[in-house]
C-alpha cells in the first residue's frame, strides 16, 4: 500500500507541472488582458502600460512563467487583481463554506443513492426498479441551477421551511472557531447556531447532490446486479447461508468497488461544481468567488483555483486507490 501511495504522489508532480503550463498559456490567451480587467473603464493605454510594468505582465512569457512557478512552489498563488488579497488567503476564507456544502451534498447523494440502487437491483424489472431509474434520469436531466431555483422558491419562499440564502442568520451571535459553522456550533455548544447553519445547508446541498445521487443509484444498481448473478453468490445460496450474510459479505462488499470510484470522482466534481448552487443561494464559498473571478478576469484566482482543484482530485484518487485495498483483498495481493 505504501508503494502505491508513493507512486501516486510521484505522478502528481509532472501532472501539476504540465497543467500549470497549459493553464498559464490559456489564461494569457483570453481577450482583454489582466491590466484591462483590473482597470475596467479606466483602461487607458498609459494606465494599462503602468499596470503591466507593476505586475510584470510586460516581461517575456518564459520569465513570467518561471517567476510564477517559483512563487507557486513556495505556496504563493499570487494576489487577486480584484480584492488585492493573496489568493491563498481568499481560498482559506471561503473553502470551509464550500467544504461544508460539499459534505452535505455527498451525504445526501451517498446516503440515498446506495440504498436506492440496491433496492432497484433487488426488485429488478418491477415498479421499484422503474421508479429508481426514473428518479436517476430526472436527477441527471434537470439542470442544477433550475432545481436550485425551484427548491428555493417552494421550500424557502413559499413555505418558509428553510432560509433563502447565506450560511447563517446574521442576527445569531455565533462564535466562529474553525469557520465550519455547523462544527463551530457543536464545539462552542451554541446549538441554535449549529442548527441554523445546518438549515442553511439543506436546500443547496440537495440541489448540488442531485446529479451525484442519480449517478450513484445507476452505478450501484448495475454493480449489484452483476455481483448477484456471480457464481460465488449462487454457491453461497446453495449452501444455505443466510440472506443477510450474503448481502453484507458477498454482494455489497464486492459491489462497492465501482461505487467507491464513482463517489471519489463525484466528490471532486462537487467541490469544483458548486458555482451555480452558491450563486443561487448567495453562499459565500469558493464557487461564488470563482464566478466573480471569471466575470472580472481575475487571472491569479483562476490559475490558483484550477491548480487547487487538480491537487484535490489527485488526493481523492489516491484515497480511492487506498480504499480498494481495504474493501477488496484481491487488490492488495496484486
Amino acid at each position: 500500500m505504501l508503494r502505491t501511495i508513493g507512486k501516486r504522489l510521484a505522478l502528481l508532480v509532472p501532472t501539476l507541472f504540465g497543467l500549470s503550463l497549459l493553464l498559464f498559456l490559456w489564461v494569457r490567451s483570453l481577450p482583454g488582458g489582466p491590466a484591462t480587467a483590473l482597470l475596467g473603464d479606466k483602461a487607458t493605454p498609459e494606465a494599462v502600460a503602468q499596470v503591466n510594468r507593476l505586475y510584470g505582465f510586460d516581461k517575456p512569457f518564459i520569465e513570467q512563467y518561471l517567476t510564477y512557478m517559483g512563487k507557486l512552489l513556495t505556496g504563493d498563488f499570487g494576489v487577486s487583481l480584484r480584492t488585492g488579497r493573496p489568493v491563498l488567503d481568499e481560498f482559506a476564507t471561503r473553502f470551509p463554506a464550500t467544504l461544508e456544502l460539499t459534505a452535505i451534498a455527498l451525504v445526501f447523494a451517498v446516503g440515498l443513492g446506495i440504498p436506492l440502487g440496491y433496492w432497484a437491483a433487488k426488485h429488478v424489472g418491477r415498479w421499484q426498479d422503474q421508479f429508481s431509474v426514473f428518479l436517476s434520469l430526472g436527477g441527471v436531466v434537470i439542470p442544477v441551477f433550475f432545481l436550485a431555483f425551484i427548491l428555493k422558491w417552494i421550500f424557502a419562499i413559499r413555505l418558509g421551511w428553510f432560509p433563502t440564502d447565506g450560511r447563517q442568520n446574521p442576527r445569531i451571535n455565533a462564535t466562529h472557531v474553525t469557520d465550519y459553522y455547523v462544527l463551530d456550533g457543536f464545539l462552542t455548544q451554541e446549538w441554535d447556531a449549529a442548527w441554523d447553519a445546518f438549515m442553511h445547508l439543506v436546500l443547496p446541498g440537495i440541489a448540488l447532490g442531485t446529479i451525484p445521487l442519480a449517478i450513484i443509484v445507476r452505478i450501484t444498481r448495475a454493480s449489484v446486479l452483476e455481483v448477484v448473478n456471480a457464481d460465488y453468490v449462487r454457491t453461497a445460496r446453495a449452501k444455505g447461508i443466510s440472506a443477510t450474510l450474503i448481502r453484507n459479505r458477498f454482494v455489497l462488499r464486492n459491489a462497492m468497488l465501482p461505487v467507491t470510484t464513482t463517489i471519489g470522482l463525484q466528490l471532486g466534481l462537487l467541490i469544483s461544481g458548486a458555482v451555480l448552487t452558491e450563486t443561487v443561494f448567495a453562499f459565500n464559498g469558493i464557487g461564488r468567488f470563482l464566478r466573480d473571478a471569471i466575470f472580472y478576469l481575475d487571472y491569479p484566482v483562476l490559475q490558483g483555483f484550477i491548480i487547487f482543484i487538480a491537487v484535490i482530485y489527485s488526493l481523492i484518487n489516491l484515497l480511492v486507490d487506498v480504499s480498494y485495498n481495504l474493501i477488496d483483498p484481491r487488490v492488495r495481493v496484486q
